[in-house]
């Protein structure tokens, strides 16, 4: 339409409805591209949230700017403001006083000025001494009446956020009486609720009553008790972030701003709401600085909204067991961080909400945790860079192609030759004969005609892959590589040879069974130790099992064996240099898988002389080969044998 003006700016209406979604499968392998470098499984998926996404903004960039928010309010003034306006208020009006008690003669002006000459240095008990002084200055009565009014006003406008011109409203008595009567009702109220008693009804004829105190407009007891409740804590933690000197000053001018009945229904109030409450910190003081002094609504406005960013930055660095992203408080967000904030939020929930849904991650008690669904794509990235690794030949040879009642048909067929055995292809076989002799009845044969069908005849191995998960696996570096190496040889073994049987032995100061999501997950322990006797026990176990299959063990280590089971009671024992014990039942195991007549083949990281002594002669008494592969290299080491070893010596 003609005249029609259109302007253009900032997309301001919330998340950005033209903003690509997550890319939930590279998040995935954005979190296991850690993992095959040697990181914790759980850190990297906390990672993930913390960092942020595909260059996005996570959790540690919301932590910091709350943190500087916390610095920011830490600075913002002097706490005890009010003290200190209630003192110069207070010298005002003695000095207007002074002034006109100068002017009148007698014994009473006299008097006056002794008593004044004599009141207590302390700020409160000064003011609660003159409460009954008869002023002769109508100025320094209105003075003193201000430092009554102005705090009393202060006080009753931060917790109740409905009081408008506070300090006006609350120096008539007839709001005074509103007050006391709003406050005992509440009390009445929150004792109920503490006895979890119905109070439905009770409320909202509390609401109809006194609504107007309330402009949040609570829907029931426990959002009211939140809106009250962090206003309080936040009275309390300023008392407490006073000297001593200075929190009796200030209670003492509240005691005599609000009154003996006010004080009471108020002392009453804080109670009830710490009993409610108790998780808001009640009693934490915050040394907080400037040169600007802050009166009592100011300075309790600034403890709160410290409280208020603790509570924030205890949920958004997720420490806590079972934490979720749920926990945030997203109004709590946007009210202290900004809108923008609460939007990050907003997509790094939708970011975890998306890989539970689709199955990638899920929840244990200890946090997210990869689901068997990544296992398989995370195993599946690993033997990808190990086969990108190899060369080709022999080690490439993934399969022996051979007749065979075992055999699987591949889907190829080849013209027969004398002595094959693989089934006979009739289609292919039928269509060669029509192709040389034409559509005849009935079709006749010839030797060149038949085809059969290629199989592939896989040998069943039972594998047992040792790996050394002690300490010195992560101090050289060699942790990343070790379990990049074991899941994609369990992952090669599920996908390729399905008959197989893979166990995986993670090794240390003891010996123990690992799936393919426990070694994901697994993490190094501060314990030395290397309990080598303790896999290979583990590894004849597994062999044994599987009587009927080519036995196979890989040793990943690079230490010597420090550590064995104490024939009596099977607890590890450890020593540095290793004992003679320790060698000798190590050696034991080692002939017990010989004898089974399994392949024993070691992959030794490291290039220490007694390490190297030791499984030189392993490898020469069980017949098997050591290996020094770098620790870039041992993925292509461990699977390449593995191809070559599964093929048979039997």
């Amino acid at each position: 339409m003609a005249g029609n003006r259109f302007r253009y700016g900032q997309w301001r209406g919330g998340p950005d409805p033209l903003a690509p979604p997550y890319d939930v499968r590279a998040a995935v392998d954005q979190v296991g591209a850690e993992v095959l470098a040697g990181g914790s499984l759980r850190e990297s998926l906390r990672n993930l949230l913390r960092r942020g996404p595909q260059g996005r903004r996570g959790l540690d960039d919301l932590v910091a700017r709350a943190r500087r928010l916390r610095r920011e309010a830490l600075r913002r003034g002097d706490l005890d403001g009010a003290v200190t306006r209630a003192r110069a208020l207070l010298d005002q009006a003695l000095a207007a006083e002074r002034d006109e008690l100068r002017g009148r003669d007698g014994d009473d002006a006299r008097f006056a000025e002794a008593m004044l000459d004599n009141l207590p240095r302390s700020t409160a008990r000064a003011v609660e001494e003159l409460a009954a002084y008869d002023w002769a200055s109508g100025e320094a009565r209105q003075t003193y009446q201000r430092i009554l009014d102005g705090l009393r006003g202060e006080v009753l406008e931060q917790r109740f956020a409905g009081l408008r011109n506070a300090a006006r409203a609350a120096a008539d008595p007839r709001v005074q009486q509103q007050l006391a009567e709003m406050m005992r009702d509440l009390n009445d109220l929150l004792a109920r609720h503490a006895r979890a008693e119905d109070t439905t009804d009770a409320f909202a004829e509390f609401m109809r009553r006194h609504g107007d105190f309330f402009p949040e407009q609570p829907r029931d007891v426990d959002e009211l008790v939140d809106v009250l409740a962090r206003r309080s804590a936040a009275g309390e933690r300023l008392l407490r972030s006073l000297s001593d000197r200075q929190r009796e000053e200030l209670a003492g001018l509240m005691r005599q701003s609000l009154g003996d009945r006010l004080s009471g229904e108020l002392a009453a109030l804080d109670a009830n709401l710490r009993a409610l409450r108790p998780e808001l910190g009640w009693a934490r003081g915050e040394r907080v600085r400037g040169d600007q002094p802050l009166g009592y609504g100011e300075a309790a406005a600034a403890l709160g909204e410290i409280g208020e960013l603790d509570d924030l930055l205890d949920q958004l660095g997720q420490e806590h067991p079972g934490a979720t992203l749920d926990d945030v408080d997203v109004d709590t967000v946007a009210r202290t961080l900004g809108r923008d904030a609460a939007d990050d939020v907003r997509r790094l929930r939708e970011l975890e909400q998306e890989l539970r849904r689709q199955g990638w991650v899920s929840r244990s008690p200890d946090g997210l945790t990869f689901s068997p669904k990544a296992l398989r794509r995370l195993a599946g990235t690993a033997l990808r860079r190990v086969f990108a690794d190899l060369t080709a030949g022999p080690r490439g040879q993934h399969d022996l192609r051979s007749a065979g009642a075992a055999g699987e048909v591949s889907g190829a067929s080849r013209p027969w030759r004398y002595g094959d055995e693989q089934p006979l292809d009739v289609v292919r076989t039928l269509t060669r004969a029509v192709h040389r002799a034409g559509p005849t009845v009935p079709v006749r044969l010839a030797v060149d005609d038949f085809e059969v069908m290629e199989t592939e005849r896989r040998a069943s191995a039972a594998v047992a892959l040792c790996v050394d998960l002690s300490f010195s696996m992560v101090s050289e570096g060699r942790w990343g590589p070790m379990k990049q190496t074991a899941l994609a040889l369990s992952h090669l073994v599920a996908t390729r040879f399905p008959q197989d049987a893979l166990q995986i032995v993670g090794f240390g100061r003891a010996a123990l069974p690992l799936s393919q999501q426990e070694l994901a997950a697994v993490e190094p322990e501060m314990v030395q130790g290397t309990n080598l006797q303790h896999a290979l026990r583990l590894a004849g176990r597994h062999l044994r099992r599987h009587p009927g299959a080519e036995p196979v063990v890989l040793v990943v280590t690079d230490g010597e064996p420090t550590a064995h089971l104490d024939p009596d009671d099977g607890e590890p024992v450890f020593h540095w240099p290793p004992l003679r014990e320790t060698v000798e039942a190590t050696i034991r195991e080692v002939d017990r898988l010989t004898r089974y007549g399994a392949t024993l083949n070691i992959f030794m990281l490291g290039d220490d002389p007694g390490l190297r002594r030791f499984m030189d002669a392993v490898a020469r008494r069980s017949k098997g080969r050591l290996f020094t592969p770098d620790t870039d290299d041992l993925g292509e080491y461990v699977v390449s044998d593995y191809l070559r070893a599964r093929r048979g010596r039997r």
